[in-house]
Parts: C-alpha cells; sequence; structure tokens
C-alpha cells in the first residue's frame, strides 16, 4: 500500500501560479500511475491530470490544457502539479492519487490509494 500527502495549496489571485506536490511512501513509487483530482462545492470530483510511471504519457483534462503540467521525480518519490494562469473555476480541494499499473488511468475510479487533499482557491 501507497501512502500519498499533498502540500502547496493555498490562496492566489486569477493569473497566478502554484505548484502541488503529492510525496507518496510505502511502496517502489515506480510502480505506480499517477493521478490528479479535483472538487469544488457541490459537484463531483473530476480528473485533471495523469502521468504513466515513467513519466513518457501524460494526460489532461480539456479545462487545464495549456495551463497545467503534471511531473513526476521518482528519485524524490513525488509528482507534481504545476497551475499557471489560474481561474476562479480552478477552486477546488485537489487531490493526489496512484494505482499500480504501467497504463494511464485517468477516471477516478480506477485509483485505489488517495491523499488527504489540499485547498487551491483563485480570487478573481
Amino acid at each position: 500500500q501507497v501512502q500519498l500527502v499533498e502540500s502547496g495549496g493555498g490562496l492566489v489571485q486569477a493569473g497566478g501560479s502554484l505548484r502541488l506536490s503529492c510525496a507518496a511512501s510505502g511502496r517502489t513509487f515506480s510502480n505506480y500511475a499517477m493521478g490528479w483530482f479535483r472538487q469544488a462545492p457541490g459537484k463531483e470530483r473530476e480528473s485533471v491530470a495523469a502521468i504513466s510511471w515513467s513519466g513518457s504519457s501524460t494526460f489532461y483534462a480539456d479545462s487545464v490544457k495549456g495551463r497545467f503540467t503534471i511531473s513526476r521525480d521518482n528519485a524524490k518519490n513525488t509528482v507534481y502539479l504545476q497551475m499557471n494562469s489560474l481561474k476562479p473555476e480552478d477552486t477546488a480541494v485537489y487531490y493526489c492519487a496512484a494505482d499500480r499499473v504501467y497504463s494511464l488511468p485517468i477516471s477516478r475510479d480506477q485509483y485505489p490509494y488517495w491523499g488527504q487533499g489540499t485547498q487551491v482557491t483563485v480570487s478573481s
């Protein structure tokens, strides 16, 4: 089993940037595909980005393409989400998730391991 801890959330003005980090422990991090999800109040948890175990494949939701970048450092057991040109509609709790597969899972139902989430608030 892998444990995940997110950090880096906060309050930022529209147009600003934040970098989220997700530190993993417990198992070999490089065996896991990783995903970032978000959940706004009253809405379902949605996929934001995903990255394969090697980092060679990535996925982005249409709403964040060109603004967000997912990356990973397997030596540091950490996955990142660089968020630029933030918009008020990006406000949500952001979660990282892990799945021990060599494919690129996108759906939240495919991920068995989750962090506790970090709040991102973008003011207009």
